[in-house]
């Protein structure tokens, strides 16, 4: 598989992993690391799967300034300037925009442009972006980077803002939904998207975490996708979207865009990104824009947020019990999900559906159902 100068990848892993507490922690998020016992962590995958695709050079990873050294550690061929620090935490928006102002910088540098000379029809400013969280897990990754190409194509020769939807297999109450146009006599935002074809339609709606009953609704319609957060588009495009639809965020960047690619961006950085309003992309732009597109996929993908997204995820015995990393003896017991440090061994006897946890002196004994109250709790440690 052949990589395009043009394309970039933008990883997002400033998180903390709340919700996989013990496992994860303040100084070791989860995207650091290694759930399955393959010798790579989250991170070190997601990097891994755009390899083919995005030359390593174009791969630009936007965290917590506590996290530089780490991911220098876990992706040694990256260069510090590929590492974007956040110096607070500011949602999906502020930290898009900064990537964006970043490459944006880069491509002038490279077209020989200063932004006062800005060009969008010089090749180099020809620049296809994927935007992707580094704690997703993807297990059909070349069927993946198909489709990151294909939308690629798409968002190269329309001005388009693109993501992927996941092709819905149960009514899951644990992720946000995508409406899309199959019909051209369907309307949608005065009529101004247009069917493409090719398997990428307009946008209709985004839908937050339903309640389960409105979750069987949307999938027995089929016409609703699961919101995978993954996006496509074009520099010119998101720039553009930045400016009319988010100019509270993008009027911080502009104010030292002279600043971008140089040994004074991180100063900058230091002092407008805090400034910056506390909202997602999704609010921001995708919910707002008369442009968006969406690809039904169907990739093995999975948002690894929760315990119970892992035990989905993991080998289970008869009576439907995980365990990970460590041995677990299980006596009248169904569904549960047993993670220990390596080489210690537990008895479980009469519970079903818990998350057992032992990490680091921290024992974690929850209801799976509960499991999104874990965050809240260890508020009070």
């Amino acid at each position: 598989m052949k990589e395009n100068k043009n394309n970039y990848c933008v990883i997002m892993a400033g998180g903390i992993g709340s919700r996989f507490w013990p496992f994860s922690r303040a100084d070791r998020p989860k995207q650091f690391l290694d759930f399955f016992g393959t010798g790579r962590s989250l991170l070190q995958m997601t990097v891994d799967r755009f390899r083919p695709i995005v030359p390593i050079e174009n791969v630009f990873i936007v965290t917590n300034v506590a996290y530089k050294q780490l991911i220098l550690e876990q992706v040694p061929d990256l260069a510090e300037s590929q590492i974007l620090c956040e110096p607070a935490r500011r949602n999906t928006a502020p930290c898009i925009a900064y990537a964006t102002a970043h490459i944006r910088a880069l491509c002038l540098k490279r077209a020989g442009l200063t932004a006062a000379t800005q060009d969008w029809s010089r090749p180099e400013m020809q620049a296809n972006i994927v935007v992707a969280a580094s704690d997703h897990l993807i297990l059909e990754e070349e069927k993946f980077r198909q489709t990151i190409l294909k939308t690629f194509e798409f968002v190269s020769k329309n001005n388009a803002i693109c993501t992927l939807g996941m092709q819905p297999t149960r009514p899951e109450t644990g992720y946000g939904y995508i409406q899309f146009v199959a019909d051209k006599s369907d309307k949608v935002k005065g009529e101004r998207l247009k069917v493409k074809g090719d398997g990428i339609y307009p946008v209709k709606t985004f839908t937050e975490k339903p309640n389960l009953e409105m979750a069987k609704v949307f999938l027995e319609s089929g016409d609703f996708l699961w919101n995978s957060g993954i996006f496509i588009w074009n520099l010119q495009t998101i720039s553009e979207a930045f400016r009319y639809l988010l100019p509270e965020v993008a009027d911080r960047f502009r104010e030292g865009e002279l600043l971008m690619g140089t040994d004074k961006e991180e100063d900058f950085i230091e002092q407008i990104f805090p400034k910056c309003p506390n909202i997602s992309i999704d609010y921001g732009i995708m919910e707002k824009a008369d442009n968006v597109y969406v690809m039904p996929s169907s990739f093995g993908w999975s948002d690894l947020g929760t315990w119970g997204s892992l035990y989905e995820l993991s080998e289970k015995d008869e009576q439907k019990n995980v365990s990970l990393h460590s041995t677990a003896h299980f006596h009248e017991a169904e569904g549960n999900i047993v993670v220990l440090e390596p080489g210690k061994t537990a008895i479980v006897q009469g519970v079903n559906d818990m998350i057992i946890v032992e990490e680091r002196g921290a024992l974690l004994i929850c209801k799976k159902e509960e499991e999104q109250r874990i965050k809240n709790w260890i508020l009070e440690i």
